[in-house]
């Protein structure tokens, strides 16, 4: 049993959005295929990963540093004890091989577009979807049949008004979404306010609109805005300022009574561990918001998920960033708290099997070998153009 064959290509995703911090219109993803020797239903199994949106394709790091190291591999040390599949740990550990501790930024995309590729070939070997495949190696067997999801949108558009916000988010509730998030921090409180009312308008309570920052505040402007929020009663208030700020995090608990949720730009076990001790964080009730995809993979978030246990939360809190595929099986195999979603945007990367539906905020999994890619046409399009 071996690799035979790995390639990988860049996509763009490019959108004229913009949140409080940057804008998309030149992102790109990076799409990979792992081509192994194994045959199911008389073709060779491949598996298939990508990056998350927020960061760049890392193919420069993927064709110079990781993807080499794994060709060069023994065969037989990418295995499992049995011999009969591969595991993700030990290729995880021959990647990272002569990587010094530290510095955890675009490597952990890099591993992370690998990582989902290994895990999708590894669940297809074993003729599971993978999130039957997660429950049966760490929750005896026990998934979730349907995984909450809410639609992350309410972006900053060109010449996006009111009126056009509240259609984006009826269109979201016609979906079958009952939770949405919007966009602050991109234009002046008061005007960011007269955008939270204007949702609020079409919802039936407060706690269906969760709002997103993206990291941009001071400690001043996260208390501002804290401080507007409050009254509303939100579903959570997220990534008021720099993510590895942890003191300015801190010290907002003392200012917003209400769920606050962060994470998504952490993309190790140390820094989510750093962020556990020193932001004041509250297991009770706040968000964590780490996407395995941009984070090393699933093998650095199965430890991401020990290190909170010990720490005494539970995976519950876990709502993680990227609205994708893998995120989902992780949240249905191992008991998260749900997943994001991005309706109409970041396509074809976004979003669920194609044939499910989304019911008050909830989604249910294909039941295939693998991630599921293959239930998702236009994204699985994409996938085998690379080996084709």
């Amino acid at each position: 049993m071996r690799i035979i064959d790995i390639r990988e290509t860049v996509v763009p995703i490019k959108s004229q959005i913009r949140n409080a911090y940057i804008d998309f219109s030149q992102m790109t993803v990076s799409v990979l295929a792992l081509v192994t020797d194994v045959v199911r239903d008389g073709k060779p199994v491949i598996g298939y990963g990508f990056n998350s949106n927020g960061r760049y394709a890392p193919s420069g790091l993927l064709r110079d540093r990781f993807l080499p190291r794994l060709k060069a591999a023994p065969a037989e040390s990418l295995l499992d004890d049995t011999g009969e599949n591969f595991d993700p740990h030990r290729i995880w550990a021959s990647v990272m091989r002569n990587e010094k501790p530290g510095g955890h930024g675009e490597r952990s995309v890099a591993v992370g577009v690998l990582d989902m590729a290994v895990w999708d070939a590894v669940a297809k070997i074993s003729g599971l979807p993978l999130y039957r495949l997660l429950a049966n190696r760490y929750r005896g067997g026990r998934f979730e049949q349907k995984v909450f999801v809410y639609a992350a949108g309410g972006y900053y558009y060109p010449d996006k008004d009111l009126s056009a916000l509240q259609d984006e988010m009826r269109g979201y509730l016609a979906l079958g979404y009952s939770v949405v998030k919007m966009k602050i921090g991109g234009a002046p409180l008061a005007e960011d306010l007269r955008r939270i009312e204007a949702v609020l308008k079409i919802l039936k309570t407060p706690d269906q609109l969760a709002v997103d920052a993206n990291g941009r505040f001071d400690l001043d402007a996260a208390i501002a805005y804290a401080r507007a929020l409050a009254p509303y009663g939100l579903r959570w208030y997220e990534e008021p300022g720099d993510p590895l700020d942890f003191e300015l995090q801190s010290k907002l608990a003392d200012h917003y009574s209400g769920t606050m949720a962060t994470g998504e730009n952490l993309f190790s076990m140390q820094d989510a561990r750093n962020l556990i001790r020193y932001a004041g964080l509250r297991p009770d009730r706040d968000i964590l918001q780490f996407d395995c995809a941009l984070s090393y993979g699933l093998v650095e978030y199965l430890r991401i998920l020990e290190m909170l246990k010990e720490c005494g939360w539970f995976p519950a809190r876990c709502i993680p960033h990227g609205g994708h595929q893998m995120s989902l099986n992780i949240a249905a195999g191992l008991g998260l708290g749900g997943n994001e979603s991005y309706p109409g945007i970041f396509q074809p990367f976004g979003g669920f099997a194609d044939g499910v539906p989304v019911e008050n905020s909830y989604v249910g999994l294909p039941e295939i070998p693998g991630i599921g890619f293959e239930a998702k046409n236009e994204l699985y399009r994409v996938m085998k153009a690379l080996v084709e």
